[in-house]
């Protein structure tokens, strides 16, 4: 059976790609679980710096949840269904938005339900100027259940998102440039390179700094000000005694090109 989860590592870049493009990359429980094991080895692997993550074949990213397993899933009960679609979709999103290594979306083509959710999630997302989103469980007679009816009201406002939500219609590249779902759109054939040239301006920097920046950001959004003012503190406090730091200040001091260690 092919493997569900592609990963091609290079240059401190791992490109990770949904590969179920037969069923449009649809997230089912063997996918969710495959890509939460790299996650936890990229985690500690220092080579690897940054992440894409994208979908195999032209036409999706991802059309969401694998419905009929989730049916299956719904058939055996509500304990069954929350234990093993509700829970492993948040446990998925969860961890793609508090990963401490920048995670990039490349958005190739569908990304309903789950992919839009997972676009949601991720720090940096880039798409293609096919792609297509939409909020679809409406028409199941369901809610989001990855995590979509919290992330993208704050993302995009609760008017704009609950239109999306309520209505399950589909919605343009451009319309989600506009509600803060994606940080580019580009066309089709520059999308790889387009992903590649961000991963690459992130690697320039300390990795400690980017770990610091995605923590404080991620931990402190939904905090007040002076919530989020201690995070940050205790994030910059933590780079205080780092090698990363002194080389940061001393080769803008010397005006050189920095050489992070990583420690």
């Amino acid at each position: 059976m092919a493997d569900t989860v592609l990963i091609d590592s290079r240059d401190g870049i791992a490109t990770l790609t949904l590969n179920r493009p037969e069923k449009l990359n649809a997230l089912n429980y063997a996918l969710i679980d495959r890509l939460l094991a790299i996650l936890d080895a990229i985690e500690t692997d220092s080579s690897i710096r940054v992440i894409i993550l994208t979908g195999a074949g032209e036409r999706a990213f991802s059309a969401g949840g694998d419905i009929y397993e989730f049916s299956e899933s719904v058939a055996q009960g509500t304990d069954v269904a929350m234990r093993d679609f509700v829970a492993r979709g948040q446990r998925l999103t969860a961890r793609l938005e508090a990963f401490r290594k920048p995670i990039i979306a490349a958005v190739n083509g569908l990304a309903f339900g789950g992919g839009c959710e997972i676009t949601e999630a991720v720090p940096l997302a880039i798409a293609s100027e096919r792609a297509l989103f939409a909020k679809p469980e409406i028409n199941l007679a369901m809610p989001p259940t990855f995590g979509g009816t919290q992330r993208l009201p704050r993302l995009a406002g609760r008017k704009r998102a609950l239109e999306l939500l309520l209505t399950g219609d589909a919605f343009s590249p451009q319309r989600a440039l506009e509600l803060g779902l994606v940080n580019q759109v580009v066309p089709h054939d520059a999308l790889m390179p387009a992903a590649y040239d961000l991963a690459r301006r992130i690697l320039r920097h300390s990795p400690l700094a980017a770990a610091s920046i995605l923590t404080a950001v991620t931990r402190g959004i939904n905090q007040s000000i002076a919530e989020g003012l201690l995070i940050e503190g205790e994030q910059f406090a933590r780079m205080a005694p780092t090698a990363d730091l002194r080389e940061g200040l001393d080769a803008w001091i010397e005006r050189r090109k920095p050489n992070y260690p990583g420690s």
